[in-house]
């Protein structure tokens, strides 16, 4: 048997208590957050922000509320891009397009939308196919400054042409370049994808359902997650879809041992794409 090192034992506290005061004193809450990632995180940020101790961290935090931004960075991951895992969005494209046809109105939510670029993929995506203008997008994200990113719509040149590629990959009916202006080493995405998004902040731990929701795509959101956090998150999504609605989840997530598994079937099984039964 390993022994535990009493600094271990001492740091694993002073994290709890961390995560609890975060909690307490500014409402965002990472406790039941899988600790082997929220701890890998909390290292990074502790060390980069000039602090001995978590304890120390603590302190800070409870009495300088400039230093919550600064920490959020750290704590929630913002490492995305366009059109993503393409083979997901073309089976969106291929597979529940269609069924989405048959609204005259739809409301599609990007929870945990980090920096906005899966906003953009479904946005143009909708475009492409004739869905944008019946469309509601509700992008959401627990980090207010990821989410004045994805309002800006604003990212760096060098990351297009990857962009470019997963959005041929995933059978895109027009260039990329028809949506945004470069100019001083970045690109801007065009106004009018905004034109029907709601950006809002919102916690999947602690706010509550989006109601009417007839597409829910949260990828690579729960894997941070521990399983009743993960439970609590599908239970939300479920009472936020309409009959029949779609969920969509990253590549390494999964509904089999959620205690709602029960209430989704398989609609695309390798890409993770699920739908609400009819019940």
């Amino acid at each position: 048997m390993t022994e535990v090192t009493v600094p271990e034992k001492i740091e694993d506290i002073e994290i709890r208590l961390l995560l609890e005061a975060l909690f307490l004193k500014y409402h965002y809450d990472f406790r039941n957050y899988a600790m082997a990632s929220i701890k890998r995180r909390l290292k990074q940020a502790r060390q980069q922000l000039g602090f001995a101790t978590f304890s120390a961290l603590q302190e800070s935090l409870l009495h300088d509320p400039a230093l919550l931004p600064r920490l959020l960075r750290y704590l929630t991951v913002q490492v995305s891009e366009m059109f993503r895992d393409p083979s997901y969005f073309k089976a969106t494209r291929e597979k529940v397009v269609p069924h989405l046809r048959t609204y005259p109105s739809l409301k599609v939510w990007i929870a945990g939308c980090s920096t906005g670029e899966e906003l953009y993929s479904l946005v143009i995506l909708f475009r492409e196919e004739g869905l944008e203008d019946r469309t509601i997008f509700y992008a959401t994200d627990i980090n207010h400054e990821a989410l004045q990113a994805a309002e800006a719509g604003i990212f760096a040149l060098d990351r297009v042409a990857l962009f470019t590629e997963n959005h041929r990959k995933s059978g895109g009916k027009s260039s990329l370049s028809d949506y945004y202006q470069a100019a001083y080493g970045r690109v801007s995405f065009d106004k009018s994808l905004r034109r029907n998004v709601v950006f809002s902040d919102h916690s999947l731990v602690t706010d509550a359902v989006f109601a009417e929701m007839h597409l829910i795509s949260c990828r690579n959101v729960m894997i941070y997650f521990d399983s009743g956090l993960q439970d609590h998150a599908l239970g939300l999504f479920k009472d936020s879809l309409v009959r029949k609605g779609f969920l969509g989840l990253g590549s390494k997530e999964n509904l089999r041992f959620s205690r709602h598994a029960n209430a989704f079937a398989d609609f695309v099984r390798e890409e993770k794409i699920y739908q609400r039964r009819a019940e």
